[in-house]
């Protein structure tokens, strides 16, 4: 038989027992934590609720679609994405995901070689009229992109590029898009010179401690700019529908549209099973990178 002093101690180490105040405010603390959580919880739900609902009326019928509120199909059915992915053209939705990704990797890898050489210019270099040039750059941030779309059509209808994907690629690649120079502009006023003096001392030139050892601090910032460029060309709608007239040349933008536009009754299945799909790369491409968007996003505001 075991003695008292074999009895579990619960002040064997020292501590003493919370007080009645103390269990009072952490059982505060849990009900607290747990109503917050519960609300966002809920309001999340509510947020994400129309995305779920979207993958789930993708695979309902046309009349199962608008009698139920309910995300879950009761008689699930792929044939919305059989039909979808055929379209009403003679191509394949495959062909406009890949016109779609033609217009994306040289406008997404344009923007960061660009955005990257011209934000190191401005943040490393002093030349005559950079605080002027630098104001332009921030003027063309605030300027309204509906302000440009005429001026810059009738350029490229002179030039004869329109119905191609140059005028969707060229303003990208000479650092067109003021947004991203000014994002990497701040990141790398938060990094220190040290490491680039140091190359310099080794006998770097510009280029070389430019490609060697600022593209490499860079990184977190350059991701979030091939982010962001991936998902607003993924979704831009005006500027393929502007300069591109040919059809087997659409992007999926417009391509869901042209499937609307195609009949009087709207096979709605399809059509939002091929919204599904034109979301996906968006949302993969999201969340594989949501570390390097987030320290991205988060060191490119603070300015060192």
């Amino acid at each position: 038989m075991s003695s008292i002093t074999d009895l579990p101690n619960p002040n064997r180490d020292g501590r003493e027992p919370p007080t009645a105040l103390e269990l009072k405010l952490r059982r505060k603390a849990r009900i607290s934590s747990t109503i917050r959580y519960t609300l966002l919880t809920v309001i999340g739900l509510i947020m994400v609720y129309p995305l779920i609902w979207l993958v789930g009326a993708s695979f309902k019928t046309n009349a199962e679609m608008f009698s139920s509120p309910s995300f879950w199909p009761k008689d699930a059915t792929i044939q919305g994405y059989i039909d979808g992915w055929k379209t009403s053209t003679p191509y394949t939705f495959g062909t406009f995901f890949l016109n779609s990704l033609w217009i994306i990797i040289p406008k997404v890898i344009g923007t960061a070689v660009s955005c990257t050489v011209v934000a190191y210019g401005f943040a490393r270099f002093e030349f005559p009229g950079k605080k002027f040039l630098f104001v332009t750059v921030i003027a063309t941030l605030l300027l309204p992109n509906v302000v440009t779309r005429i001026p810059q059509y009738l350029l490229f209808r002179d030039i004869g590029w329109l119905d191609s994907f140059l005028p969707l690629w060229v303003p990208s690649a000479l650092a067109g898009d003021a947004f991203f120079v000014f994002m990497v502009i701040q990141f790398l006023r938060a990094i220190p010179r040290d490491m680039e003096e140091a190359a310099r001392v080794d006998g770097a030139n510009t280029f070389q401690t430019l490609v060697y050892i600022v593209v490499p601090l860079l990184m977190p910032a350059l991701i979030s700019v091939c982010l962001f460029q991936f998902m607003w060309t993924m979704n831009d709608f005006l500027g393929p529908l502007i300069y591109i007239s040919s059809v087997e040349k659409y992007p999926v933008s417009l391509a869901l549209k042209l499937s609307i536009d195609a009949t009087e009754a709207f096979a709605w299945n399809q059509i939002l099973a091929m919204s599904v799909l034109a979301l996906a790369p968006s949302l993969i491409v999201f969340f594989a990178a949501q570390k390097y968007f987030i320290d991205g996003i988060s060191a490119g505001g603070v300015k060192g």
